[in-house]
């Protein structure tokens, strides 16, 4: 893991909306914020008025051991995804997404720190212009290449995905770290696609695929309450962020970058940089389910 560098300029970027919204709308980069300065609280990238920015409750942080507090409380995470239910893969025009059918209770999950059940929606990346930053959390200033979002919502509380995604405790997102290591066979999947939606609203069916796959062996989380890193930032997060990361070759990470913002006809702009520099944690309290112990994070 590697320090990110704050000062790599990301590009005009056009995002759609909520995490799964359809009416797009316009990004652009107007500063950097540095690990000392991360209390930025409007999105780098967002240049119209976003609701949730001066929120108290920001996503993502940096996950610090001295402010990590273990909870024998939190139970294991129960995870149960539907193969069944993934329909396609798509270029929102920040990042690739899949999509899942969230009709039904069968995909999702429960336990862990969530009251309830969860009901899987979609997953998605971030992922930098270099091997040595990209993801949004950051462990102990260390942030890897890649990070993974797996977003969940609550349906004994809410009626839909829009109306939860804005919510309280409306939506449970797994983060999961990726690192330059082996080659990963499930993720190649994923990656055999990505030339199909090289430009932005571009989208390719799925089949079965089951996301658990993406999932560390080691289910060891972080918990903390926090908001969408995307407008409209809303803080309706409970943060569910794997200790363990999973393998990724470099190939397949470099993949990722030979996508684009930009649609068909428009000036190509890669995509790389679709991450959200640091929020202050400020006086929420940051679970783990594990014991601490320093000496095995960093490898």
């Amino acid at each position: 893991m590697l320090r990110r560098d704050p000062r790599k300029p990301l590009a005009i970027l056009r995002h759609v909306g909520l995490l799964c919204a359809t009416g797009p709308q316009r990004w652009r980069f107007q500063h950097s914020c540095a690990e000392e300065h991360s209390n930025c609280a409007r999105h780098p990238l967002w240049t119209g008025p976003v609701s949730s920015a001066e929120g108290t409750r920001q996503s993502p942080i940096n996950i610090q051991w001295r402010d990590s507090v273990y909870d024998p409380q939190l139970a294991p995470l129960r995870v149960s995804y539907d193969a069944a239910s993934c329909r396609y893969l798509w270029n929102t025009g920040y990042f690739f997404q899949v999509e899942f059918d969230d009709s039904c209770e069968d995909s999702g999950i429960s336990g862990g720190p969530l009251g309830n059940h969860y009901r899987l929606k979609q997953f998605h990346f971030h992922w930098g212009a270099t091997d040595e930053w990209g993801s949004e959390h950051a462990v102990d200033g260390h942030t890897y290449p890649a990070e993974l979002h797996l977003v969940h919502w609550n349906s004994t509380k809410y009626e839909n995905y829009k109306k939860a995604s804005v919510g309280e405790t409306g939506l449970a997102v797994i983060g999961v770290f990726l690192k330059l290591g082996a080659h990963h066979q499930a993720l190649q999947k994923l990656v055999d696609v990505l030339p199909e939606v090289r430009h932005k609203d571009t989208q390719v069916a799925m089949g079965p695929f089951d996301p658990s796959c993406l999932l560390p062996a080691c289910r060891d989380y972080w918990t903390y309450p926090g908001s969408l890193t995307t407008p409209p930032l809303a803080e309706s997060v409970t943060w569910i962020v794997q200790k363990t990361p999973v393998e990724v070759s470099p190939s397949q990470l470099s993949t990722f970058r030979t996508l684009l913002f930009s649609g068909r006809g428009e000036e190509e702009e890669a995509m790389v940089n679709n991450y959200r520099p640091l929020q202050p944690l400020r006086d929420r309290k940051l679970r783990s389910s594990f014991r601490l112990d320093q000496t095995k994070m960093r490898s």
